[in-house]
């Protein structure tokens, strides 16, 4: 196939039709690395793939990061479940978000069958199945897999405001709540938590401390706590709350010294995708916030796989885009290497593409012109190269793709179209009953499948309005009661009085009084004890 026609065959007329003596050789020679590496597949060059002339990626070099991107349908899951099952064999442990369902084959062995021999005998590959140790995880128990739940303190006001949907002005005034809730020693460990202070703050009572925190309006916080209900009453509630997992779960290796391959069961959650996109992030800040520095290893910690980034960036505030690059940057020194995995290079802010020292481009499409402006910009995203990459990179068959990485020394290798070898594990999900064994068979099943709510800020809270609404309740039942007292003793002042009795009247009487008078003599002494009914003496 002549230059002209085959996007495989550099421009160059000085091409040798030899192989060995040509830019193939030259290409396969800057992927022979002396330390471990891991087989991506074999060259491809002149219309014809090459099983003699192999491309790899160095293990000590899988902490520099990396890109897998393509179109739906061209492999991008096959290729990482690639990548993952030869970090397992180096004692690499592995985290894999499942979106779709179909990564769990990673725990069997493969299915041999005619084309897989044909796939591993063109590209040099000796396949034989195997599976990789593996846990199944789910984002707080909604779906099979041991549950995965955070702390709102944990998560903290930048993710939060990130799957609540704010603005930045509302995420700032986020912060301050949390910050509010830090200085008052409320904790906020699930949803209801945080929504108790905000409607605290909101409130009559609360209104007052609420102009001690600078900045945050009533009507801004109002916004929160309405996004924050909705927010709940879609379920996301679970996904929040104790007991807390622990990130360094996934450093684990297995009895025989595999890395654990961590796949997170997405599928029930998969119409929430600003939901599991920021949890990834939340468990790869929270990896990077435990882990102590370590510089370059000869083999990364744990290689993170970052599944659909393009939703981790849609919508992402310049404070949560300012965070996810000072993680990607930073987590390197902790061992720690980060793929995300898309559709293309430009799904990715530029900041954080450049950290991204390896690359895997499948297929591109060119359907509409916003197909062929990102096309356009893919290429540009690669070192200078003897392909036509604009062309090649819509020709490439599923389980093709545009290779680069990082050298031992950390130079970029020369840009490779490479066929790339089949996965021994099985490629598609495992039996739903296999996999529920699985994770009830898991030690760290019982760790995490009960949830527990202990006393938080829900529970503080609803104590302290409980006991001011007792107050409140007791000082105006005191206050009506002393009401009630003054409005009596006003009553008795201000009565008629009654008529006097006849007894008062006698008593009262000019004749009484005379009478009275006479009281020393016999006859007084006697008429006044018949007037008071007391007997007369007998002498």
């Amino acid at each position: 196939m002549s230059p002209s026609t085959d996007p495989a065959v550099p421009a160059d007329p000085a091409d040798p039709a030899d192989p060995a003596d040509g830019p193939a050789a030259r290409i396969a020679a800057a992927y022979a690395f002396t330390g471990p590496a891991l087989e991506l597949g074999a060259l491809l060059w002149d219309g014809a793939c090459l099983p003699d002339r192999q491309i790899r990626v160095p293990l000590s070099m899988l902490n520099r990061h990396g890109l897998v991107a393509g179109a739906t349908g061209t492999g991008k899951t096959k290729t990482l479940q690639l990548i993952a099952e030869q970090l397992s064999a180096h004692g690499v442990p592995v985290f894999l978000a499942d979106i779709k369902g179909d990564v769990s084959g990673i725990s069997a062995p493969g299915t041999d069958n005619d084309k897989v021999r044909a796939r591993a005998a063109d590209v040099g590959q000796d396949w034989q199945p195997a599976g990789c140790p593996s846990e199944f995880y789910s984002l707080g128990g909604l779906g099979t897999g041991i549950p995965l739940r955070a702390t709102v303190t944990a998560f903290g006001p930048v993710l939060m405001s990130k799957v609540l949907q704010l603005n930045q002005t509302q995420e700032q005034s986020l912060g301050l709540i949390f910050h509010y809730a830090d200085t008052k020693g409320l904790e906020l460990i699930d949803l209801k938590d945080l929504r108790a202070v905000v409607a605290f703050l909101v409130s009559d009572q609360g209104r007052p401390e609420l102009k001690g925190i600078g900045g945050l309006s009533t009507v801004t916080a109002g916004v929160i706590l309405r996004a924050l209900t909705a927010f709940e009453q879609q379920g996301a509630g679970a996904f929040f709350g104790e007991p807390e997992f622990d990130t360094g779960e996934f450093l684990r290796t297995a009895a025989d010294g595999r890395g654990l391959v961590s796949v997170l069961e997405l599928p029930a959650v998969q119409d929430r995708p600003q939901l599991f996109s920021t949890f990834l992030m939340w468990l790869l800040a929270d990896l990077y916030t435990d882990l102590p520095e370590v510089g370059d290893l000869d083999r990364p910690k744990l290689v993170f796989f970052f599944d659909e980034a393009h939703l981790l960036f849609n919508g992402a505030s310049k404070a949560f885009l300012d965070s996810i690059t000072q993680t990607v940057r930073l987590i390197r020194s902790k061992g720690i290497g980060v793929f995300f995995v898309t559709q293309t290079p430009k799904d990715v802010p530029a900041d954080v593409l450049a950290q991204l020292g390896n690359r895997v481009q499948h297929a591109l499409r060119a359907f509409t012109p916003d197909d062929a402006k990102a096309l356009k910009a893919t290429v540009k995203t690669f070192p200078n190269s003897p392909y036509d990459l604009e062309e090649l990179l819509t020709q490439l068959g599923t389980g093709e793709a545009v290779i680069t990485v990082l050298s031992e020394n950390g130079a970029p290798t020369p840009v490779a179209a490479t066929r790339l070898r089949a996965p021994r594990s099985l490629m598609g999900p495992v039996d739903a009953a296999a996999l529920d064994r699985a994770v009830k068979a898991s030690p760290l099943y019982s760790r995490y499948a009960e949830p527990v709510d202990r006393e938080s800020a829900y529970e503080k809270i609803s104590a302290e309005q409980a006991a001011a609404e007792a107050e409140a309740e007791a000082a105006a039942a005191a206050a009506e009661a002393e009401k009630q007292a003054k409005a009596a003793e006003k009553a008795a002042r201000t009565a008629p009085k009654p008529d006097p009795s006849l007894a008062q009247q006698v008593v009262g009487s000019g004749l009484f009084r005379s009478l009275a008078r006479s009281v020393g003599t016999q006859l007084g002494r006697e008429i006044s004890r018949s007037l008071f009914g007391t007997a007369r003496r007998r002498r």
